[in-house]
């Protein structure tokens, strides 16, 4: 398998404190790769720096061998890249279906002259976007509370419903940012099923995760960090039994 994403030798700090720590490594196309490690560990600033929240210190970032450097955050979605979030970020006003359509919106290639004016290129882009996030949502089978609220549906529902919004950018890369936080076993199966679905359908995967039973079932590679650097790199078997990784997570 060829590279779909390389992150060479980056680093982060704030006021003085490290949070990314000479990180590298690769993610092959068509792979589930996992990053984990105790908390505070560099994880989540490292997605931010991926996605452009952070900008890093040093080092380079390369998707499909394009250089990340010069395109902005927003950018990213059109270049194929989705994210999730630690914290769920849906909008309680808008219903399940609209919080997923946002996630296309970034594709359309309408005006706000459009919106304002109702002009029909505006209609066929709004037709085109429902189309796309009732597809995501079918996809993973939550297409029953489309007209749903967030606040009339469960917890574990919320994730797939963040998770159907960054499928509705049409990613060939998906960042998961700890999606099985809150959920309880039979909801963590479930997220279990849609990551393998959605490595099926083609789309290479990079997930932050502290369920390890989870990142056992799914990853073909881990990256391991700790205290902002990577210690540790290799399948599921060899992280379990090294002695790094055991001593950074349980003191061995």
């Amino acid at each position: 398998m060829d590279k779909i994403m390389s992150i060479e030798h980056v680093s982060k700090s704030f006021k003085g404190i490290v949070a990314v720590n000479d990180v590298s490594f690769d993610v092959k196309r068509g792979e589930i790769k996992a990053l984990i490690g105790p908390n505070g560990a560099g994880k989540t600033t490292l997605f931010n720096i991926i996605t452009k929240l952070y900008t890093k210190d040093t080092g380079k970032i390369f998707f499909n061998g394009m250089d990340l450097e010069p395109y902005p955050a927003h950018k990213l979605v059109r270049l194929g890249i989705a994210r999730t979030f630690q914290n769920i970020q849906l909008v309680d006003e808008l219903s399940v279906l609209e919080n997923v359509m946002l996630g296309y919106h970034s594709r359309l290639k309408t005006t706000p002259f459009d919106a304002f004016f109702s002009l029909p290129r505006n209609k066929k882009a709004e037709q085109e976007a429902t189309e796309k996030a009732m597809d995501a949502l079918f996809f993973l089978h939550i297409d029953s509370i489309a007209q749903k609220y967030p606040s009339e549906i469960p917890f574990g529902y919320k994730r797939l419903v963040e998770i159907a919004r960054a499928l509705c950018a049409e990613p060939t890369m998906l960042l998961l940012d700890e999606p099985a936080a809150g959920l309880n076993e039979s909801e963590t199966s479930q997220l279990l099923k849609t990551i393998f679905r959605i490595w099926e359908s083609g789309v290479s995967i990079l997930l932050i995760e502290h369920d390890m039973s989870l990142v056992m079932n799914c990853a073909h590679s881990v990256v391991v960090m700790d205290e902002g650097r990577k210690i540790a790199e290799g399948p599921p078997s060899y992280i379990q039994n090294n002695e790094r990784v055991l001593k950074a997570y349980f003191g061995r």
